[in-house]
This record gives structure tokens, C-alpha cells and sequence, in this order.
């Protein structure tokens, strides 16, 4: 059974994204989107974890949510998938259940 883990806080204010990883199984899709975008950036807090979990999951970030915070898709550390809405949706219709880490 395949979870989609959505992340919406900055991992600055937060330890969402950091139980996310944790919890998260081999393979499971982790998706950062509204604050959550802050993490897919290069040189923040969250770059080694995000590349370690590279390893086991496939990281997306939701492009418009990066766009809204003034930041461009080359911005993002490198591995990290850059999805539009619909790409969102797909993600979620793909997966068995939706995990929101708040």
C-alpha cells in the first residue's frame, strides 16, 4: 500500500517535514507544497535530509507554491521533481491513501 506524504509548513517553524521523512516508507512520494516549498530550496536547513531521504523516495514540490514565494524551478535542490496541479492530483489518484504532516 503506497502513501502520498504531503508536507504545507515551512521547516523553519515546524518539525512536519522531519516526522515525515522519518515515518515515511521506502518509496513512498513526498510531496512539499504551499510552506512546505521552503525545504526543496538549495542551502536551506532541510537540503541533506531531503537528499538523503532522494535515496528511498521521490520528493516533488508543487511549482505554483515556489512561484507564489518568488522563487524559480532552478532554485531547487537537485532530485526534486517539480509538479504543477495536475501533477498534484496524479500524485494523490496514484497512491493508495494521503498523509498530511501538519
Amino acid at each position: 500500500m503506497s502513501i502520498l506524504h504531503t508536507v504545507n509548513k515551512s521547516s523553519f517553524e515546524r518539525n512536519s517535514l522531519e516526522s515525515c521523512l522519518k515515518f515515511a516508507s521506502r518509496g513512498d512520494p513526498v510531496l512539499l507544497f504551499e510552506d512546505g516549498v521552503y525545504a526543496a530550496l538549495q542551502g536551506t536547513n532541510a537540503e541533506q535530509p531531503l537528499k538523503a531521504a532522494l535515496a528511498e523516495q521521490s520528493i516533488y514540490v508543487l511549482g505554483p507554491d515556489l512561484t507564489a514565494r518568488g522563487f524559480t524551478e532552478d532554485r531547487v535542490i537537485d532530485g526534486i521533481k517539480v509538479v504543477d496541479y495536475a501533477g498534484f492530483v496524479d500524485l494523490a489518484a496514484e497512491n493508495d491513501k494521503v498523509q498530511a504532516w501538519l
